[in-house]
């Protein structure tokens, strides 16, 4: 409310003075101060009525505001919160933006529960579920024979035997009399002693790779099989393949389709292909795997509707040019590749095998966005698609295969220009996988 001016304010003041302090005929007469109050009425409720419209004002300009701010369009979140990778596991992927995806692997000895690949959907949260990393069972594999009982510890199992077997894993009957690594009842891998008179005394002893055995009076040297000392002693592996004894010594031996290295142990791949030692017939391709070869001759998708595809090399096909008014031809992969791995058994992961980039034409501009992933192929989770920059995505082998098999999975690569959809290329990487680690 506006304060009383000074005029009226004295006037107020003066009145009660008066009326107080001075004589009554010195004061004005009853009308007169009628008259004042009836204008001082008049003024405050013009100042109440000029408060109350701009209270009113006020208030509708606020609802207003109010009713604009709330019909404005709310941003879309551009990321995901960041996730942290399992105890026990390893996280791959480090973009947090929509559309990228991060997958989870456990540590050897611990299996995954919950989801293994997650993606930052466009609401700012990601799919799935959280991942842990469990602890495995050390008796998941029952690694005790003969009947042992498998007791599980703390990272480690103990096997308890049955009567008549021994060993870590009951493996070794307990009657065996000879050491495991001597070879007897074999006339070729024995050996009469050389013995000499010696200050009165004989005394005998055995080429190498032999030991004595029998008694003072009949003694006889038995042939040591370096083979089985060597796996004993838990000292690692002797040969990469396989020890053969021989008496005095051993030697070893490399599969079929191997060759022994001049070192006497390792083994190497026989490259069937390079040495012209296949068979693939015309219009075949000769790809050389672990211990053999296979003869491939990729065809190309079959057509549907307006969609077909040209072979334009051994390895890859190309689609025809799309009606302008077919939108599922422009929506099939625009080129299609064929690649083939050959891996050992086993192989240490995680492990890079496949790396798939776009690279623009000279004079043209190249996507602004790529998207990697998984078309199929891949059910069993043995492989994710990450990207390593902005141009590259790469395959990832993130859990050992154990061979012989063979393993084929389809991995695609969109081209976005400003979030619009431009192309797709798939390649179809298959992995043979040999029986050996090596």
């Amino acid at each position: 409310m506006a304060p009383l001016s000074p005029r009226r304010s004295f006037t107020c003041i003066g009145i009660l003075a008066c009326a107080l302090v001075l004589p009554p005929q010195t004061c004005m007469d009853k009308h007169q101060v009628v008259g004042v109050l009836r204008q001082m009425e008049k003024f405050l409720k013009g100042q109440e009525m000029r408060f109350t419209e701009g209270l009113r004002i006020m208030k509708s300009k606020l609802a207003t505001l109010q009713n604009s701010v709330s019909k404005m369009p709310q941003a879309a979140p551009t990321s995901c919160p960041p996730l942290g990778a399992p105890a026990f596991g390893t996280k791959f992927g480090s973009k947090h933006f929509v559309g990228h995806e991060v997958h989870f692997t456990c540590s050897q000895g611990y299996h995954l529960a919950g989801s293994a690949t997650r993606v930052c959907q466009d609401n700012g949260t990601w799919s799935g579920v959280s991942t842990v990393c469990k602890v495995m069972s050390q008796c998941a594999s029952n690694p005790c024979q003969n009947g042992g009982t498998c007791v599980a510890g703390l990272n480690q199992y103990r096997c308890t035997c049955p009567q008549r077997w021994s060993g870590s894993h009951c493996q070794h009957p307990t009657q065996t009399a000879p050491p495991e690594w001597s070879v007897v009842n074999d006339p070729a891998f024995s050996r009469r002693p050389r013995c000499a008179q010696v200050n009165q005394e004989q005394h005998c002893s055995c080429d190498a790779g032999f030991h004595m055995s029998g008694t003072t009076d009949s003694s006889i040297c038995q042939d040591v099989n370096e083979c089985e000392v060597y796996r004993l002693d838990r000292g690692g592996k002797l040969c990469l393949h396989e020890c053969v004894n021989v008496p005095g010594s051993y030697r070893c031996s490399c599969p079929s389709g191997y060759k022994l290295l001049p070192d006497g142990r390792s083994c190497e791949d026989v490259d069937e292909c390079l040495s012209q030692q296949h068979n693939c017939s015309r219009g075949t391709t000769c790809i050389n795997t672990g211990g053999g070869f296979q003869c491939v001759s990729p065809e190309c998708p079959r057509s549907h509707g307006n969609t077909s595809y040209v072979k334009t090399s051994p390895f890859q096909c190309e689609r025809n040019p799309c009606p302008m008014d077919s939108r599922s031809c422009h929506l099939s992969p625009k080129t299609m590749s064929f690649h083939y791995l050959s891996l050992p058994s086993n192989l240490k992961t995680p492990a890079t095998l496949f790396r798939m980039a776009t690279a623009a034409a000279p004079g043209h501009a190249g996507p602004d966005s790529l998207r990697f992933g998984i078309l199929g192929g891949n059910s069993r989770g043995f492989f994710i698609m990450q990207r390593s920059d902005r141009q590259t995505g790469e395959l990832i082998l993130v859990q050992p295969l154990r061979g012989p098999q063979e393993v084929s999975v389809d991995v695609d690569m969109s081209e976005y220009s400003e979030r619009i959809f431009q192309a797709k290329h798939v390649a179809r990487v298959h992995v043979f996988v040999s029986p050996y680690n090596f």
